[in-house]
């Protein structure tokens, strides 16, 4: 008879069975950490090295703004003392004294001029080697990755005989046309891993229904693929939006300076007014981060939807 047998047969019957003893317990220190749980000092560490990246991006940005506070234009050899004359006189002379506003009525049009047909080119060349099987269609995406290989400051000189052949140096359109060199391949690579993840049943509804090639794309695939288009009309807008290279030469009068040539224009051989060309900074600013307010919530979406699929 083992012992369970024995002391049950010992117990009186309807006895309550005795409790069991409860087991130590386990010192946290010892207790097995779950997946993905990280240690204290790996928290601390992570955390840490977060919060020394943030300092490191928003200090330039948090330094421009106090220096565009100072009146003088060697206040920024002496930021500690612009607290006891902080003005906003730098503002009111770039927007009253200068072309500001005719800088930035330039750089919209170059800009949305940039974004819309980049997007729209971008998006089609994405779609078709996504979704259809012509003869090339793998060395053209190979070919948009080749022509990021190359320094866009070696591109100088034969874009500029180019544009000087076709008349369209100092115009709006050369701009958007070698600005588009820069944003539509990698537009396209980053869409082309969108469109694969969009499932092709769709595509075989659109036809089903009637609908052309074209108008599969246009009517049911580009509405799914809003999150994708949103981070190509971000890059394609900010790469127009901060373009200097290009814009320097290519722009003769000052009639069609863009933003980030009138901002040059504050700095020269005989004067240096960086107080306005701080305040300058900031105003250039506040379009980019408004238009990234608008594409935000989709920004992160359209980033990592592709980075299953190439």
């Amino acid at each position: 008879m083992t012992r369970a047998t024995r002391t049950a047969a010992a117990r009186p019957a309807g006895a309550p069975r005795p409790a069991a003893a409860p087991r130590p317990a386990r010192p946290a220190a010892s207790r097995p950490r779950r997946r993905g749980e990280r240690s204290t000092a790996a928290s601390v560490a992570l955390h840490g090295t977060l919060l020394a990246a943030s300092f490191v991006a928003l200090f330039p940005v948090a330094w421009l703004a106090w220096i565009s506070l100072g009146p003088d234009k060697t206040d920024f050899l002496h930021a500690g003392e612009i607290a006891g004359k902080v003005s906003l006189s730098n503002y009111t002379t770039v927007l009253s004294d200068t072309d500001f506003l005719h800088w930035v009525g330039n750089s919209l049009i170059v800009s949305l001029g940039t974004c819309l047909i980049g997007v729209f080119v971008s998006a089609s060349a994405a779609y078709a080697v996504s979704r259809m099987r012509f003869p090339g269609h793998r060395q053209l995406m190979w070919t948009f990755l080749v022509t990021q290989m190359f320094p866009f400051a070696i591109l100088i000189v034969p874009l500029y005989n180019i544009l000087a052949g076709l008349d369209l140096l100092d115009t709006y359109w050369a701009l958007i046309a070698v600005n588009l060199t820069q944003a539509v391949p990698y537009c396209a690579w980053l869409l082309k891993g969108y469109f694969d993840t969009i499932p092709h049943e769709i595509d075989e509804a659109g036809r089903v229904d009637g609908l052309t090639p074209f108008g599969t794309f246009w009517r049911l695939v580009l509405p799914l693929a809003r999150p994708g288009m949103a981070v190509a009309a971000f890059y394609t807008f900010l790469t127009a939006w901060a373009e200097f290279a290009f814009a320097s030469v290519f722009l003769l009068s000052s009639d069609k300076y863009t933003l980030p040539i009138g901002l040059a224009t504050f700095v020269s051989e005989h004067d240096q007014q960086w107080n306005l060309m701080a305040a300058t900074g900031v105003l250039i600013a506040i379009p980019a981060a408004a238009f990234f307010y608008l594409v935000q919530r989709h920004l992160v979406t359209g980033l990592t939807a592709g980075a299953a699929k190439s």
